[in-house]
């Protein structure tokens, strides 16, 4: 392990991509996500890195997808407004299987709403902001540490399902400052591009999908032809009308990450074990879900938590298990109700569902989740 350091959220955020190889930043700053590009800025350039700031946010999500076509890793960071702008090419970057990673920072929206203070109110927009039909990846870290830990990990499954993957913090985790002991470079596992197997004259075929349903299209500047389109396409690249091709197409997008779902599925429990309540919390929010339940526990009351960090895909199966052995179970979040749907419609109806909502700029206490959670225990006896 390196030495110990006093590290804030976005600051990790911006190690665990240059640690993961990622070598090309695009952006343009907006508040909370601005030290995410302040870091790349700084420390790029000392690895052979770029650090581009354009015009805009659709600038800075069209540079980094031109990189990552080019063979580069790349990462983008925002908020909810550049977030919305971004929404267009992260679906081209879906169709075109260009790898991306796409950092929000999310605040109080809607549109300008309140930069500096915290919301979960991009939840869904992070899986159907775009029109039409594939899956997305996103992942919600809760510490400093895991903000590292997850940004490799964003950068890992990008390159791996080539794919874009939203990393979905919050302005609680992104100003967050802890002690942090960061793994040394050759411990951290680190996804190598797939190259192409074929050469032209073997018939190589660029988005032809190997066995997990992931291609290998050739990067430009080494020697391949490849045609980049957001129509769909066949093998070949190239624009397809045939609903045959189509059908096969979306298909394809959605089960190359169904297939891996367990694996990208990442959460935590704590004291589910006797567990007749459970707390359902993800993010910032579930540092404060944490400290109330450990509270409710000192008072006798069999509650346990679920932390979710892996969003979307939702996590489906572990929903509807712990929904089959609690009474009730409470989901805290910093919007007017967003996940709390997904839980609901997962736990289908084998126990209550409570949301606790916050809206107001000002974050969760644990007196306000604890008093919430007594409330559980009260109605059910």
């Amino acid at each position: 392990m390196t030495d110990m350091k006093l590290m804030q959220g976005n600051e990790a955020c911006a190690a665990g991509a240059i640690a993961a190889g990622v070598r090309f930043f695009g952006g343009y700053p907006i508040t909370p996500s601005t030290e995410i590009a302040e870091t790349m800025a700084k420390d790029l350039p000392a690895v052979g890195g770029h650090f581009i700031q354009m015009e805009d946010e659709i600038g800075g999500m069209g540079v980094v997808l031109g990189a990552a076509l080019a063979g580069q890793k790349v990462l983008t960071a925002t908020s909810g407004p550049g977030f919305s702008l971004k929404q267009e090419l992260i679906g081209y970057a879906a169709c075109a299987e260009i790898p991306v990673v796409i950092v929000d920072v999310q605040r109080v929206g809607p549109s300008t709403g309140q930069p500096t203070s915290p919301s979960q109110g991009d939840v869904m927009q992070a899986r159907w902001g775009t029109h039409g039909d594939h899956p997305m990846i996103v992942l919600s870290p809760w510490s400093v540490r895991e903000t590292f830990d997850a940004t490799v990990m964003a950068v890992n499954y990008a390159e791996r399902f080539r794919t874009p993957v939203i990393l979905l913090m919050d302005e609680i985790v992104g100003h967050l400052r802890e002690n942090v002991q960061l793994p040394e470079q050759e411990k951290i596992d680190v996804y190598t591009r797939r190259q192409p197997t074929k050469t032209r004259e073997q018939g190589y075929q660029p988005y032809k999908p190997e066995a997990d349903l992931v291609p290998n299209p050739a990067a430009f500047g080494t020697g391949y032809r490849i045609h980049v389109t957001g129509l769909v396409h066949d093998y070949t690249g190239f624009p397809s009308g045939s609903p045959a091709v189509t059908e096969e197409f979306i298909d394809r997008l959605h089960k190359k990450i169904a297939i891996a779902q367990d694996e990208i599925t990442h959460y935590d429990e704590f004291f589910m074990e006797d567990a007749e309540y459970a707390v359902v919390s993800y993010g910032g929010v579930a540092r404060t879900a944490y400290e109330a339940v450990q509270q409710a526990r000192r008072q006798g009351i069999k509650v346990g938590m679920v932390r979710l960090m892996t969003i979307w895909p939702f996590a489906d199966k572990v929903i509807e298990k712990i929904a089959g052995k609690v009474k009730s179970i409470l989901v805290p979040e910093l919007n007017y109700g967003q996940l709390v749907n997904e839980i609901k419609r997962a736990a289908n109806g084998q126990c209550e569902v409570k949301l606790l909502a916050k809206y107001n700029t000002e974050i969760f206490t644990p007196e306000e989740i604890l008093s919430e959670i007594e409330k559980l225990q009260g109605g059910s006896k």
